[in-house]
């Protein structure tokens, strides 16, 4: 699909499989997810892009982790907004994966950006479940802020299942690189090149599960981009890079990118 008419990451342009490995949470089917050591993989398996996840901590600092409970991959309980980032700098992010990585601590966007920069893009996920009374919001403006801090205008996307946040991003910064990440609660049957331009979006993201041949038809007539996720399976690999998608999520970018050089 052509990315000429939206403002897709420079790094798009530089692949040299006209498709994006995206490393889904860092390479993460080898190190614990959205970590540094997951990230640090994911740029030496020779991944395009990292996709990773962020939500504001207690104090308001944009922090990289997926879900809002904390039990399932650190040592911690309750919500991650609940938590400072010195609080949740306490806690141990790695051992739930291997006991290899015990000590790995939650990373800020900061951290992740200062790493990424002239490196590897980054899909940057925009999390609003854990958002409480404590939390204002702000996550997109301290996001944007950090993306800009570090020169990596170019070389992000940013994403987001709230279709709030999506607006938001394109309302502080019409120029910013941002993608529709498909919830069928908030598009009202909408095609995806509507959800597109409605929310004046530069890509569409959606399961492997959600992509008809309807929506890929659509796609691929209005030029939209097109990102899914999670691929993980050599047979839906090759399926999806006949149907001409312009990237994937996927927790093997190594087996991915085996692909793209066996097949080109």
């Amino acid at each position: 699909m052509s990315s000429t008419e939206h403002n897709l990451p420079e790094l798009y342009h530089q692949t040299p499989y006209d498709l994006l490995v995206i490393a889904h949470r860092g390479a993460s089917a080898y190190y614990p997810e959205n970590t540094m050591p997951s990230f640090r993989g994911a740029l030496k398996l020779n991944a395009d892009m990292i996709e990773l996840d962020v939500q504001m901590s207690k104090d308001g600092v944009p922090v990289v982790f997926h879900d809002a409970e904390l039990k399932d991959h650190t040592n911690g309980q309750g919500i991650i907004s609940d938590y400072t980032l010195k609080e949740l700098k306490k806690l141990d992010a790695g051992s739930w994966f291997d006991r290899a990585f015990t000590g790995t601590r939650i990373p800020t966007l900061e951290e992740v950006l200062e790493f990424a920069s002239g490196k590897i893009a980054l899909n940057i996920e925009i999390k609003t479940e854990a958002v409480t009374d404590s939390v204002k919001g702000g996550v997109e403006e301290e996001c944007l802020q950090l993306v800009k801090k570090y020169g990596m205008e170019d070389h992000v996307l940013f994403s987001s299942f709230d279709y709030r946040a999506v607006a938001h991003l394109r309302e502080l910064d019409s120029d910013i690189p941002v993608a529709i990440l498909y919830d069928p609660s908030q598009s009202n049957k909408m095609m995806p090149h509507e959800l597109v331009n409605k929310y004046r979006a530069d890509a569409f993201n959606c399961s492997h599960r959600q992509l008809s041949r309807k929506w890929v038809a659509d796609l691929q007539e209005h030029h939209i981009p097109t990102f899914i996720y999670t691929v993980n399976g050599i047979r839906k690999m090759k399926k999806l890079k006949a149907v001409g998608v312009s990237g994937m999520f996927t927790n093997k970018p190594d087996l991915l990118l085996n692909l793209l050089e066996t097949t080109k």
